[in-house]
């Protein structure tokens, strides 16, 4: 069993209290927020034991055996570090860090102490992205040439929201354009050997929407786009030489369905119930843990680096920066 805590009791952590209950080997004991009377409440919500008023009490907190960190991206880095220093397991939101210098620093730590840290992706765990990767690596569509993958929302964000806030290192790249570029690197299987983007900077200074383009050898190419100022159908599209294959919701796939010429439509379901999104990734993160793991297999160390190199590489081409105290180490 793994005991957990929760720092950050927002909305994502309340899909992760959904999705841990319905595992075999993991409990919330504590949960900690920055306003006391926030962490109780969400403690009397979901029958957690312990709720703090602080990050460094549940850290402290001899009975607790990894921590899932559900705060905003601007204070990911030092979160993990905290945790990781109190000698603690951590999946961490997405993104884990807001660059890949944060991100090599957080890893080594992890290793040299022996802990297991994981960056909390959910799409990779997912069983339908699973059997897409095992269906591209059998050829079934042959050789796989491009993709096409949009995850754009459209709401009508208060410039105070965390989405649009530089201080939170928010923006469309860091919350939403990494399920695209996720998707890239599942596909293709590796780094880009060029990349071309453009970006919409807003007036709160961070990115509102992204339009990014990735080469690689052999002419394969990857058009992605995020928003979080229009409508846009999230799907993901793989085109092939023999065929494609169509990924409605990737993001949080349940289905796939694969065409080729001169045959049915074959579609493949992997359903999950309403509030488990996040169950894959945490029975990934317990069976890690239970096998002595420092990594996962599914989303190691080395894949998530690569995924804020490239992010970095993003940032710098349309010049968007964070403040200093959250952009350093």
């Amino acid at each position: 069993m793994v005991n957990w805590g929760v720092i950050g009791c927002g909305g994502i952590a309340k899909t992760f209290m959904a999705s841990v209950s319905s595992t075999k080997h993991g409990k919330v004991l504590g949960c900690a927020a920055r306003d006391l009377s926030r962490a109780q409440d969400f403690a009397k919500q979901y029958d957690i034991q312990k709720a703090y008023g602080n990050y460094s009490e549940l850290f402290s907190d001899s009975s607790i055996d990894a921590v899932y960190i559900a705060t905003t991206h601007n204070s990911h880095y030092e979160n993990v570090m905290a945790c990781l220093l109190a000698g603690k397991h951590v999946l961490c939101e997405k993104p884990i860090t807001i660059n890949a210098q944060q991100a090599k620093i957080l890893f080594t730590e992890a290793k040299v102490r022996g802990l297991l840290l994981v960056e909390a992706v959910w799409t990779r765990f997912l069983p339908a992205i699973i059997a897409l990767q095992e269906k591209l690596n059998a050829g079934v569509i042959g050789e796989v040439l491009s993709l096409n993958a949009t995850f754009a929302i459209q709401g009508d964000f208060d410039d105070s929201h965390r989405l649009k806030s530089r201080l939170l290192a928010g923006g469309s790249l860091l919350d939403l354009g990494i399920y695209p570029i996720t998707m890239a690197y599942l596909v293709f299987g590796e780094a880009p050997i060029r990349i071309q983007s453009s970006a919409v900077i807003g007036d709160t200074q961070v990115d509102e929407r992204a339009y990014i383009l990735f080469d690689y050898s052999n002419g394969r190419n990857a058009s992605l786009s995020c928003s979080f100022s229009h409508h846009a159908p999230t799907e993901a599209i793989i085109g092939g030489s023999e065929g494609y294959i169509s990924v409605p919701e990737f993001l949080g796939a349940k289905t796939f369905t694969v065409y080729r010429k001169d045959a049915e439509p074959q579609v493949y379901e992997f359903n999950y119930a309403e509030g488990e999104n996040f169950k894959a990734e945490i029975e990934d993160f317990q069976h890690c843990l239970a096998s002595g793991l420092t990594e996962s297999n599914i989303l190691p160390a080395n894949q998530s680096i690569m995924v804020m190199e490239t992010m970095d590489t993003l940032r710098l081409q349309w010049g968007l920066n964070y403040p200093d105290e959250i952009e350093n180490t």
